[in-house]
């Protein structure tokens, strides 16, 4: 199948700002290159962990194991989430300063039958649904880590672009709630999606 083309994103356009680089990754395209062809899927919700927030991997400072979530903005920063699911971020600030968003979810564009196998399922919906979902059907794990995602390469960031059909997305209208799963800082509106995507995460009432 021929590829889309496709422009990665210009570190010098992402904005500075955690929150507001969440709300700008909604509609952007996360690209996959494997041996057997590339995935891509749309960005249909994130969240953003900003400075100070008790629920970031940043909160205490840099580990050994969190070192790429203080890299400049458009790193990616993997890590394994209670042992089982991996999740994709991007750093999202200054060199030196530990925050991220995380990609919570995608609309499947690209390498559809490659994801299903990843995946083991069927069902085009839950692919990319939530980011443990994302990081199997993408085959995302620790490898990844501290990759450039403002550059093609493994796995990459690229500008809004056609879908399946040939035609770009709409720009979505982006709804705005607290964020999904956490304890700490849960009451904090730092959850961005698009609005009426059957692709978003976590129940409807969330998602309105």
């Amino acid at each position: 199948m021929t590829m889309i083309a496709r422009h990665p994103l210009a570190r010098s356009e992402l904005p500075n700002d955690t929150a507001a680089l969440a709300r700008y990754l909604i509609g952007k395209v996360v690209v996959r290159e494997l041996p057997e062809g590339r995935i891509s899927g749309r960005v249909v919700e994130t969240e953003a962990y900003v400075v100070g927030d008790a629920a970031g991997h940043g909160y205490r400072g840099m580990t050994a194991r969190n070192r790429s979530l203080f890299l400049e903005a458009g790193h990616a920063y993997v890590y394994l989430a209670y042992g089982v699911s991996y999740m994709l971020n991007v750093s999202s600030e200054m060199q030196g300063v530990g925050t991220a968003v995380l990609i919570r979810a995608l609309e499947p564009l690209e390498g559809i039958a490659i994801m299903r196998r990843n995946r083991g399922i069927e069902r085009l919906r839950d692919l990319a649904r939530g980011p443990g979902r994302l990081a199997m059907a993408l085959r995302i794990d620790r490898s990844l880590d501290g990759l450039d995602l403002c550059r093609e390469g493994p796995l990459w960031l690229a500008l809004d672009g056609p879908g399946l059909a040939g035609d770009a997305e709409a720009p979505a209208e982006i709804g705005q709630g607290t964020r999904i799963g956490i304890s700490k800082d849960a009451d904090r509106p730092l959850r961005f999606y698009a609005r009426g995507s059957p692709f978003v995460s976590g129940p409807r009432s969330l998602n309105r």
